[in-house]
């Protein structure tokens, strides 16, 4: 079976089949909506007079197959509008669509035997026994709301796996599993490495052992960066509405932005607001009532009064460039960069959230570099370079992404051009002509970008790291550079993130160790424990010996059992657990059990053990050290 025809017609055809099987089972009186294809099957939304369970599944396959099996045929027809309303008399949800097709459109529809229809484009299977082979599972069962709008029907959306074969389903149904046992969210509960509350929706709270992870993780970002000449700076968490609009995001991101209204009530004072064309840095003149602010191609008027609303920052960016804008920089300074870990907060749906990956506060282990442009490509380079050693330290692979000029662009497209053809280059001479991928219209509003999009444990990919470059900024801001001939310049500036957002960063790690971290990673490196209280004295002297190399150690000096205690500490998934008695207490050693392992390590020189741990701190090995 031809997978590209399996994918655009066998699964299609597959969503008509459950449509017809859950009004077969529930009545003509379901109102059925919409069913497209998806990455793994696809679904089907209704309006049906009960719900649907999971002990209702079974129900509905085997109702599937003895549809399937009755060998009925397909057959398109085209209708006119008045033609289609009437067949589809007393169906809401089909009725708008057709209402809502063009006037030219050609309306199609599709029967399945005599007694089933439905407005769809297709292309679908002849006859049903097509689907004979198809191997079909049903997923779950959600709430969707009619066309993604919270104010019109509540649906029930049945999804449904689909494959060519048994075999290819059961091997996506193992990967489902897979997914459902390296989840992030599970993993984070059962190491207490973070939670969520309802108090603070799509803000995670960061938990004893999870924060040392967060901790490590800015550590060793911390110390590349040093390495490459990088300066790390802190700004204010919540700015008022002037740098937002200067830096144009207001215009462009205000409906992810968290306000704080100030008295004057912007909302209202915004929506009478006449547009003109000025320059945003007439901001700067402090005695004006209304100032004129830049927003792309046109600007805004503002009442002066109307600018005591603040905003909680959704990025970094305004705040390193009045950073830079601070005192008067020369061309032998350049570049200038500029690294900062500030909280960040952006408003999300709250559909869209999702654990880690998708928050409304988190770090990014942020950059923006200040060049001139003669040095765009060595700057750029480098970066590459740092993000080729931080990802290999995780053990995860990438690709790089070209996003050029969005509509809603900010700037002149000249400028725009240069930029473009000056990352392309980037690109061209690290990965070869054609050797990425083009994302045309996807660029941030103020400049060209590079993605890199990692690979996950289960073969997803997730942006993380970002390249962006940056010429409208430094205009908006009035920054400038003194060259070498004594003239002021406009430095460029180039946007960086490596882990972008570390709470995703993390729960991808979590995912792709299992919540089995690397050593340097983990949260507690060595559980220490001792046999009898009465060994509880030479564990302390271990835990400082350890921790004075810096190691990260916990110790269970409570007369439970042993076994009890090593058993704690192996579902924390510590890499080391040391048992402590008589013989060890004597002769300064340790027995060691292995993470992964059943051996036990028996009389290893306490000194030996705080040498090993201590070069796996300092070699970041994705391996946990089996030796001695």
């Amino acid at each position: 079976m031809d997978k590209e025809r399996f994918l655009e017609v066998y699964r299609h055809s597959l969503a008509h089949i459950l449509a017809k099987a859950v009004i077969e089972i529930y009545g003509r009186e379901v109102q059925y909506a919409i069913g497209p294809q998806i990455e793994d099957g696809c679904y089907y939304d209704f309006l049906i007079p009960a719900s649907v369970r999971e002990e209702d599944f079974k129900a509905i396959e085997e109702k599937m197959r003895e549809i399937i099996k009755r060998r009925e045929d397909w057959t398109r027809q085209e209708v006119t509008r008045a033609e289609a309303l009437s067949l589809f008399d007393g169906q809401k949800f089909k009725t708008e669509l057709i209402q809502d097709l063009p006037e030219d459109e050609t309306i199609t529809v599709y029967r399945t035997g005599d007694d089933f229809i439905d407005l769809c484009r297709g292309p679908h299977v002849e006859n049903s026994q097509e689907l004979m082979n198809v191997a079909y599972k049903i997923r779950a069962v959600s709430g969707a709301y009619w066309r993604g709008d919270e104010k019109r029907d509540s649906l029930q959306r049945i999804y449904l796996y689909a494959y060519p074969s048994k075999d290819e389903l059961k091997e996506h149904l193992r990967l489902v599993q897979e997914a459902l046992d390296r989840d992030h969210k599970k993993i984070g509960a059962e190491l207490s490495l973070f939670m969520f509350d309802e108090t603070a929706p799509g803000m995670p709270y960061w938990l004893p052992r999870g924060w040392k992870v967060y901790q490590e993780l800015l550590k060793f970002s911390r110390e590349i960066q040093e390495k490459h000449g990088y300066t790390e700076i802190a700004a204010p968490l919540v700015n008022n509405k002037k740098l937002w609009l200067i830096s144009g995001h207001w215009a462009h991101y205000i409906n992810n932005m968290f306000m704080v209204p100030g008295i004057s009530g912007w909302l209202k004072a915004d929506a009478e607001i006449p547009r003109v064309v000025e320059d945003a840095r007439e901001l700067d003149d402090t005695d004006a009532k209304e100032i004129t602010v830049r927003l792309g191609r046109e600007t805004v008027v503002y009442n002066r009064e109307n600018l005591d609303t603040m905003a909680a920052k959704p990025m970094n960016c305004p705040n390193a460039m009045m950073t830079y804008k601070r005192t008067v920089h020369s061309y032998k300074e350049l570049p200038i960069r500029y690294s900062e870990y500030d909280v960040l907060h952006r408003k999300e749906k709250s559909g869209q959230m999702n654990g880690l990956f998708r928050v409304q506060e988190f770090r990014q282990d942020d950059d923006h570099t200040f060049v001139m442009e003669s040095q765009i490509e060595e700057e750029i380079a480098d970066i590459m370079a740092i993000a080729d050693e931080i990802y290999a330290t995780f053990g995860v692979t990438y690709r790089a992404e070209f996003s050029t000029r969005p509509e809603d662009f900010m700037g002149d497209i000249e400028v725009w051009d240069r930029a473009e053809a000056a990352l392309k280059r980037i690109l061209d001479k690290k990965y070869g002509e054609g050797g990425y991928e083009v994302n045309e219209g996807d660029g941030a509003f103020y400049g060209p970008k590079i993605d890199l999009q990692i690979k996950d444990a289960l073969g997803r990919e997730w942006q993380c790291g970002t390249v962006q470059l940056d010429f409208q900024l430094p205009h908006n801001f009035g920054l400038t550079y003194q060259a070498a001939d004594g003239s002021l310049q406009m430095p460029v500036v180039i946007h960086r993130a490596i882990y972008g957002s570390l709470e995703r960063f993390i729960g991808i790690i979590i995912e792709n160790f299992k919540g089995v971290f690397p050593f340097w990673l983990s949260p507690y490196q060595v559980g220490i424990v001792p046999i009898r209280p009465e060994h509880n004295a030479y564990a302390q002297q271990v835990a400082e010996r350890l921790t004075a190399a810096g190691i990260r150690v916990e110790s269970d000096l409570s007369d439970s059992n042993m076994k009890e205690k090593i058993k704690k500490f192996k579902n924390l998934k510590d890499p080391y657990i040391l048992v402590l008695g008589d013989k060890e207490a004597s002769e300064q050693t340790v027995s060691v059990n292995v993470r992964g392992s059943n051996k036990q390590l028996q009389g290893v020189p306490l000194e030996d053990f705080a040498a090993l741990c201590e070069r796996q701190m300092k070699e970041r090995n994705l391996e946990l050290a089996q030796e001695i």
